[in-house]
């Protein structure tokens, strides 16, 4: 395996506790698997384990890389329902969940990769993980690798190698140190990003997500009237009951306009429905509602909202689960404006609802979640179609339209 310059650098340091944040395409996973293959091979008996923040994601990202990485004359056995390799030095490479971490207590570990610690919850590290290590007779050893989300406990941890607590070190690397990706690559990215996620994604930042949510969002530019196209209208959906919310846009390439706004308090989806087809008659007419939806029941006769809404000749557009809310949140503001200054969402000035939220919705105090304080109804919205239409996560693309009943 080759390894680049940064991550020779990380691989050869002897501290016990590494914690590497790295933009996008570092080549993480790469240097997650050499790490694991060297830990097992290198003493008989050793327990290696790779953890990611769900079992699926620990295989879809590492399981086909680390089983082409380990020489077969090493492996004694795989097995692809528990994602373990067993090696015939008597070590194992064990792929693990954290999304049940009190499932993975009472176990010896001497070596863990904790891949997008981010997106773990800090007990799974402080709680079951870090006691593990010590349970060997040796002192395991960790590496935390990942993407920054905030300033969370992957902060609190990068802080301990940057302040040089005894056995910590730190390292940070921004998408360009990696080396892996092309200058072109890196120019489409900021046509795509808000700067906010550029910088946390690419720049690999800890960024601190306070105040108001959609500050890419200027009364004074994105507040623009519109009387184009609408021989087919987009239309984002919260299934609220108070309210029900729905933002009606236009599509022109890779550019929205919002043009209509709909709220309903103590209403329905079949109200819904029919103040949709009131208003814009029989035209074809696309909805990106919440996921959730597909179980939830807010009309009477036990049919599910979607089922209500494709019976009613809507094209219904929605994913199997929810995207992740920061990734709804950097869908918006990426169209709002992106890096390289673009705008590509307009609001037009009559839907007063749309652009007071937008402009009021803050986070939570100390958090990186949002407020639910009345502007999140509209934003999440907005949020289910963008997010939809134009994901930040690439493993987020659109989903074939399917059917419920």
């Amino acid at each position: 395996m080759q390894l680049t310059p940064p991550q020779s650098d990380i691989f050869t340091c002897p501290a016990r506790f590494r914690v590497v944040v790295a933009g996008r395409r570092f080549g993480k996973t790469f240097l997650s698997t050499a790490e694991l293959i060297s830990r097992a091979l290198a003493k008989p008996n050793q327990n290696v384990w790779y953890i990611a923040p769900t079992f699926r994601a620990a295989r879809d990202i590492c399981w086909d890389m680390l089983t082409q990485q380990i020489p077969r004359e090493y492996i004694a056995k795989t097995n692809e329902t528990s994602l373990t390799v067993t090696l015939k030095n008597g070590s194992s490479i064990s792929l693990k969940g954290a999304e049940k971490h009190d499932n993975l207590r009472g176990r010896a570990v001497d070596f863990v990769v904790l891949d997008e610690f981010a997106d773990m919850r800090k007990e799974a590290w402080y709680e079951v993980i870090r006691p593990s290590l010590s349970g060997r007779g040796e002192q395991g050893s960790a590496v935390f690798i990942g993407t920054p989300k905030g300033r969370n406990h992957f902060y609190d941890l990068y802080g301990k190698g940057v302040d040089g607590d005894e056995g910590w070190q730190s390292y940070q690397y921004t998408t360009i140190e990696g080396g892996n990706v092309p200058p072109e690559e890196i120019a489409s990215a900021k046509a795509d990003l808000d700067e906010r996620t550029f910088e946390q994604e690419y720049g690999a930042k800890f960024l601190n997500f306070s105040g108001i949510i959609y500050y890419s969002f200027k009364r004074e530019e994105s507040v623009i009237r519109h009387d184009g196209d609408r021989s087919v209208i987009h239309v984002g959906m919260d299934f609220n009951l108070d309210p029900m919310s729905a933002v009606l846009m236009t599509r022109k390439g890779d550019t929205l306009h919002v043009f209509d706004e709909i709220v309903m308090f103590g209403s329905n989806t079949d109200e819904m429905v029919a103040e949709i087809r009131t208003r814009y008659g029989n035209g074809t007419i696309v909805i990106y509602p919440d996921p959730a939806s597909r179980q939830r029941k807010t009309s009477a006769g036990g049919r599910t909202d979607l089922s209500i809404l494709q019976n009613a000749g809507f094209e219904v557009r929605v994913r199997s689960s929810h995207a992740a809310v920061r990734d709804r949140i950097n869908s918006v503001n990426s169209r709002l404006l992106s890096k390289d200054g673009h705008r590509r969402l307009f609001v037009d000035p009559k839907c007063k609802k749309v652009i007071e939220s937008l402009e009021r919705h803050t986070y939570k105090e100390g958090t990186s979640q949002p407020e639910k304080d009345g502007f999140d109804h509209m934003n999440d919205a907005l949020g289910y179609a963008v997010e939809y239409l134009f994901p930040i996560r690439k493993a987020n693309k659109p989903q074939a339209p399917q059917r419920w009943t």
